[in-house]
């Protein structure tokens, strides 16, 4: 069984860490693969604007380099933890009223695909480009400004444009996902240190970037989990330096004893 996490931000977007920092981060709590999912946000409206001038987005001008950091670090990710670590991206489009914005991760993404369009298009597009689309938290989020209901209250005419949709993400479960009995992976919308202990993915399948795609493409052999806070009390932020206590309800983790 392996653990995943396959929507995780960088500072090439909007996250904290780096990705050499997410890779020790991910790699040091025993997880067998992460997508790197910066977020490529539309440019043809006036919050996109905003986005792109605040350097809240992988371009089309600087995605080889995003992708070639990705490449790097995977093979680190693999000679030091056995860690697979995809290429990605979250395909970014926010309204200001609504239930207009969209966000769908694109896994498995080896070329630049934009936002800009419909968002019937820009799932096309990411197809087309051989990724595995992912509905990010579809709906009853408890942020109250959120409002990505796009995809949701299309589901029917999307369902063949989106692989799989967002059963958990970070600390909600959405259960209308459930009950529509649509293909699901949960994930820890990771922007900081705190977001690691958080929903994640279980899967059955081999240990190679190839067999992991397969397995989401199909939505088969897929189950989610989520992995307990170590720190309770107060919310304190541990230091990277201190070492990771790992979940126990995963196979093959083991929490350390307490002094």
């Amino acid at each position: 069984m392996l653990l995943a996490d396959f929507h995780v931000h960088s500072t090439w977007s909007d996250g904290r860490l780096s990705i050499p920092e997410l890779v020790d981060l991910f790699g040091r709590s025993r997880h067998d693969a992460i997508a790197i999912t910066d977020h490529v946000v539309n440019s043809d409206s006036l919050l996109g604007k905003i986005a792109h001038g605040c350097r809240l987005s992988v371009t089309k001008d600087n995605f080889d380099a995003y992708r070639a950091e990705i490449e790097r670090e995977a093979r680190r990710a693999w000679d030091t933890y056995r860690m697979i670590v995809l290429a990605g991206c979250e395909l970014t489009r926010n309204a200001l009223t609504g239930r207009r914005s969209a966000h769908a991760l694109a896994l498995g993404l080896e070329r630049f695909v934009s936002a800009d369009g419909p968002v019937e298009e820009m799932l096309t597009r990411a197809h087309e480009a051989g990724a595995v689309t992912v509905a990010c938290h579809p709906n009853e989020q408890s942020d109250w400004f959120a409002n990505t209901f796009y995809l949701w209250d299309r589901r029917k005419e999307v369902a063949k444009l989106v692989d799989l949709w967002e059963l958990a993400c970070r600390w909600d479960l959405f259960p209308q996902v459930s009950r529509a009995r649509l293909p699901y992976v949960g994930n820890s919308d990771f922007h900081d240190r705190p977001h690691l202990y958080a929903w994640k993915t279980l899967m059955s399948c081999e240990k190679t970037p190839n067999a992991v795609l397969a397995a989401l493409r199909a939505g088969k052999g897929l189950g989610v989990t989520r992995l307990p806070d170590p720190f309770p009390a107060a919310a304190r932020v541990p230091d990277e330096t201190e070492p990771l206590r790992p979940c126990t309800i995963v196979p093959g983790f083991v929490e350390p004893v307490a002094a």
